[in-house]
């Protein structure tokens, strides 16, 4: 398969607003979380991927195809669900995604009865009868997904897709996002500002930082801390086992309810010697994750101003 996207040198800059770039990656096909704080270039990004806006300079690939000379074929293929509200309220849900499925490229008859598919799917039922005006913001939500997929892409962009639901709507949103990653065979880009909602979705990670890629690679090594570092659960108190390791010249960082150990020398044995000394029952001690957060905090939050 070719890469989902390829980037080289791309840059966006509204005159002296340095919006993104120079970017030079590729991402390979799968589920890819794109985070990175306001301002941070994902939506710039996404736009010209799409086409809908044109580069400082440089170039993008998306599907193996040329975005600037290639746009019309490269769109066919890719779903998108914008965070900004684009629907026309005077259609009804199924009026408005069976039109979108047009724009496509289906036939009306096809456009319709993939309208009344996607739209069971997303769990919009007898309420897509309905003009888009009465439909509540979850709704709208659904239905934004609901015409990002109808046309069946192999990829679909999604920007922002929970911005501004309450608690049960992101759960349910982030459900049919998992959905579409895991069992439909579909590549998907997650761009999001919501750390977490990356995680269980995507396997890829890229985050952006004052419109430069800082991080990019596979989520589960990205989080990994290597074999470098040890994560003990102890029972009850962990203080006493926390000053047998500093006994021993070992420092124990609290993280929740984990302690993260350097591995030491020696091996793990001296972990069992210090549990055995504090009177200390170890309930779990293994390879150490960070989560995404953590893996932001460190790449974005804590660098210098100006720092790349």
């Amino acid at each position: 398969m070719p890469l989902l996207v390829e980037a080289a040198d791309l840059s966006k800059e509204y005159g002296r607003v340095h919006a993104l770039g120079p970017l030079s990656l590729r991402l390979p096909p799968g589920s890819i979380g794109l985070v990175g704080p306001n301002g941070a270039g994902k939506t710039t990004f996404i736009r010209l991927l799409l086409g809908l806006l044109q580069p400082t300079s440089g170039s993008a690939r998306v599907l193996g195809m040329d975005v600037a000379s290639q746009g019309l074929a490269m769109r066919e293929q890719v779903g998108y669900m914008p965070e900004h509200e684009c629907l026309i309220p005077d259609l009804t849900g199924v009026g408005l995604v069976s039109f979108m499925g047009r724009l496509s490229g289906l036939s009306p008859a096809v456009a319709l009865s993939r309208a009344h598919d996607v739209l069971q799917f997303v769990g919009i039922h007898e309420e897509r009868y309905r003009k888009i005006a009465e439909y509540s913001l979850g709704m709208r939500q659904r239905v934004k997904l609901a015409q990002a997929i109808v046309h069946d892409p192999p990829l679909c962009l999604f920007d922002e897709p929970t911005a501004g639901l309450d608690p049960m709507g992101r759960t349910e949103m982030l459900d049919l996002l998992r959905i579409l990653a895991r069992k439909t065979g579909k590549s998907l880009i997650l761009s999001t500002h919501l750390l977490e909602d990356v995680e269980g979705i995507c396997d890829h990670l890229l985050v952006l930082d004052g419109g430069r890629a800082v991080v990019s690679g596979p989520l589960k090594e990205l989080l990994s801390l290597g074999d470098s570092t040890v994560v003990i659960r102890v029972k009850g108190d962990p203080e006493p086992f926390v000053a047998g390791l500093a006994a021993h010249g070992l420092k124990a960082e609290r993280v929740g309810g984990e302690l993260r150990v350097p591995r030491p020398p020696e091996g793990e044995r001296i972990f069992f010697q210090v549990a055995l000394e504090t009177h200390s029952q170890i309930r779990h001690l293994g390879r150490s994750v960070q989560s995404v957060e953590e893996l932001f905090l460190n790449t974005v939050a804590r660098r210098p101003p100006g720092g790349t």
